[in-house]
């Protein structure tokens, strides 16, 4: 029973914390429209009489809560509501069989005029139709690599059109392939490879092309077959294909193609390579940005080779809006790209084919399956200042909400519902309007939206209302003045009087109109009351009795009055806030205040620098006579001192410096008198000298090594020469040499007999002393 009593006080509790509070966040408020742009929940009372004396019109503008608590009439309470009607809200369609335009979105236009920042919530509907017709374009990669597959393709043309006739028996399908542009780096350009860019074992190879419409839609499947069976393969050089090529034309060509207005839209896209996107088509010199336009003369793309390839999003904004589902049916090496660009693009769905493509058919049908039985809700572009969000309501639970509606496992003939809250953040300079719909269906809701921000308050028509002392008209409760006059209720007559003077006698020092706290008349400022029952005041209304220093909580510490932003303390108390008595008790010492050292200010010493309180007397930062006169010694050192010791009558000259010491109240200086010790030797100099010695003197052996060893070669040198001036030399054309003389010769040298030449010995010891050097 406690159990019990707690979940239902927890219930209450969430219930009362989930509703909303009605605030009014005024600002500038000068207006009825003022008021009612400022916030959602502001309302304006427009009853006469409504406000004090001396109080804004601004009081006038509150949550309408508040303003009746004030004494306002409901029915004089000026606060507009959001308006919804349905322009048109046909039935929803149960077949197709009795229209060729069934309806499966209710209601089909609605018009809103809201309120800025009151949202307004209304629910639409969406049954799937069992036998919605369907067109499924069937668009293939002819490129050197699918030569298999489109051999599968030409042999499942029947499974695929039962698969169709399967979903409805009003589908009809199409046929179109593509490859690349047909210029360089993407085909060869050469022109007999432009005529057969297939390996040349390959009979049947078709010429190079950009893309090309097949066949258009067709319920026949004889045609069907008829036309596949005609193609042939084709190619290029790189791998990545022209695919957002035909995709494009595939969807801006839709007259072309042969989409029907009330179908569900299908393109199933085989390929087993990536894609080329906006951007390279640089690489062979084409600058021209895709236009998202048809360009199909005889079934071929004619700007192939003229405009770039379009975006991935330029793609996906022209399926959405033509409603079209791509299915990409794709090979296993490229099912994470495809995913990749699934995911840029709405309502779309990847398939794995086989090698050959033979799974195509069960690919299709297990997609489209996907595709159908999920139901996303969204809406076009909209301005910065309208936001829509949605609410999903299965039939089977679940889904998610946001900026876009989402249920899935939505069988035929369900109907899911979605509650769409569109709210206008601030006024509309005009009137708006917007398309809400399930993605890849052709059923929208229009939806036209305008702003309330301005008052509908049924006022006289009368000029001379008694409330404007008949020199005005009331505007949703206050008075509008004729041209001579001014002032609440048009009391002052400004005729023949010099306007700017009026105003200028309501300002302060040139500054603002009564200082933003009341309104000129007739050049004497009116204040304004202030909330609480007092009043600003003074000539310029500067003056308000709210804004002293408080003490203690209290406007002047409870010990005067404020005035005009001041505190008039009483007798005994002074302060900017009277927060201090006037009395020096706390600060008297010795019977004296603050020990001289300082001044007695609300009670309390105010020392000079370095004093502390609370009677100035004691000054721990401060120095002594000893800090100041001399360097400090403690006992220690005053001790070893004292053998040193001897009174002169004058100090000997010579250096000196002067220690003291002190005592509880004396301080006692000595002079010392000593021979300054010497400085302490450089030992980085020293050290650093020594290793500079060491250095030079290590060169200075090195050189005078290098020097003796060219003084021996030279020398050596000199005698080489004097021994080759004294060799006889022998024209060799005199002497008969022959083989008896040079092998005597050999075996004179073979015989231990010298060989060498006079010179041969000091040339040899030369070159061994280089190479030992």
């Amino acid at each position: 029973m406690c159990c019990f009593v707690y979940l239902l006080l927890l219930l209450i509790g969430s219930d009362v914390l989930c509703q909303e509070v009605e605030v009014c966040t005024k600002t500038a408020i000068n207006s009825c429209s003022d008021c009612i742009k400022s916030g959602a929940y502001c309302g304006w009372c427009k009853q006469l009489n409504f406000t004090k004396p001396g109080e804004q019109e601004a009081a006038r503008c509150d949550t309408q809560a508040a303003l009746k608590e004030r004494g306002c009439m409901e029915e004089d309470i000026i606060s507009p509501k959001n308006v919804f009607f349905n322009v048109k809200n046909s039935t929803l369609s149960k077949n197709t069989d009795t229209t060729d335009d069934p309806i499966q979105l209710q209601p089909q236009e609605v018009y809103l005029k809201l309120r800025p920042g009151l949202s307004k919530t209304f629910r639409i509907n969406f049954q799937r139709i069992e036998g919605y017709p369907v067109d499924l374009y069937y668009l293939m990669d002819l490129s050197y690599s699918m030569e298999d597959d489109l051999r599968s393709i030409k042999s499942l043309g029947n499974q695929l059109f039962e698969a169709l006739q399967g979903i409805t028996k009003k589908g009809r399908i199409g046929f179109g392939s593509f490859v690349d542009k047909t210029v360089l780096p993407f085909t060869n350009t050469n022109p007999e490879k432009l005529k057969k860019p297939c390996a040349e074992k390959e009979q049947f190879c078709q010429p190079a092309f950009g893309y090309r419409h097949v066949l258009s839609m067709t319920a026949d499947k004889a045609t069907f077959q008829k036309e596949v069976n005609k193609q042939n393969i084709s190619g290029n050089l790189d791998s990545p294909e022209g695919t957002l090529d035909a995709i494009m034309q595939a969807a801006v060509c839709g007259d072309r193609i042969g989409w029907r207005n009330s179908s569900t839209r299908i393109i199933v896209l085989t390929t087993d390579d990536g894609f080329h996107m906006a951007g390279d088509g640089k690489l062979a010199g084409i600058l021209e940005p895709n236009d998202e336009k048809c360009y199909l003369e005889n079934k071929i793309y004619s700007k192939s080779s003229e405009m770039d390839y379009p975006s991935v999003g330029q793609v996906a904004t022209q399926l959405e809006n033509n409603n079209i589902q791509p299915i990409f049916a794709v090979t296993k090496n490229m099912e994470g790209v495809y995913r990749k660009l699934s995911e840029m693009i709405p309502k779309s769905e990847v398939g794995v084919l086989s090698e050959d493509s033979r799974n195509v058919v069960e690919l299709i049908k297990a997609a489209y399956n996907r595709l159908s039985s999920k139901v996303t809700v969204t809406h076009d572009s909209l301005p910065d200042n309208v936001k829509v969000t949605y609410t999903p309501k299965c039939p089977n639970g679940g889904g998610s909400g946001g900026d876009t509606g989402v249920c899935d496992n939505v069988g035929v003939g369900m109907m899911v519902s979605f509650d769409v809250t569109v709210t206008a953040k601030e006024c509309l300079d005009r009137n708006i309007s917007f398309t809400i719909g399930p993605l890849g269906i052709k059923d929208k809701l229009k939806v036209s939206v305008s702003t309330r921000c301005e008052c509908e308050c049924d006022d006289p028509q009368t000029d001379a209302h008694p409330y404007c002392n008949r020199q005005g008209k009331v505007n949703c409760g206050m008075c509008s003045c004729k041209d001579t006059f001014v002032g609440q209720k048009c009391e002052c007559s400004i005729k023949g009087k010099d306007v700017s003077s009026l105003k200028a006698a309501c300002q302060k020092d040139n500054g603002t109109e009564c200082e933003g706290r009341g309104d000129c008349v007739c050049g004497v400022c009116q204040c304004h009351a202030i909330p609480g029952g007092l009043a600003y005041y003074g000539t310029h209304c500067e003056c308000e009795n709210e804004s002293c220093e408080k003490y203690k909580n209290q406007l002047c510490g409870g010990n005067g009055k404020c005035i005009c932003k001041n505190c008039v303390c009483d007798p005994e108390y002074e302060g900017p806030a009277c927060q201090c008595k006037k009395s020096d008790e706390q600060c008297r010492s010795d019977q004296s205040v603050c020990n001289g050292r300082g001044t007695c200010q609300c009670n309390q010493c105010k020392c000079i620098e370095g004093y502390q309180r609370p009677f100035c007397k004691f000054c721990p930062a401060c120095q002594t006579p000893c800090i100041t006169k001399g360097k400090k010694m403690d006992s220690d050192t005053l001790k070893s001192y004292i053998h040193k010791f001897e009174m002169v009558d004058t100090l000997p000259p010579g250096p000196h410096k002067i220690m003291c010491y002190q005592t509880n109240k004396v301080c006692m200086f000595i002079h010392v008198h000593h021979t300054e010790c010497p400085e302490l030797p450089n030992i980085y100099g020293i050290i650093g000298g020594s290793i500079a010695g060491v250095a030079l003197i290590g060169l200075l052996i090195l050189l005078l090594i290098k020097g003796i060893i060219y003084m021996n070669d030279l020398k050596e040198f000199r005698r080489f020469e004097n021994e080759k001036k004294k060799a006889k030399w022998t024209d060799v054309s005199t002497i008969g040499l022959t083989k008896k003389n040079i092998s005597l010769r050999m075996k004179s040298c073979e015989a231990g007999h010298s060989c060498q030449l006079p010179f041969m010995s000091a040339t040899i010891n030369i070159l061994q002393r280089q190479l030992l050097l």
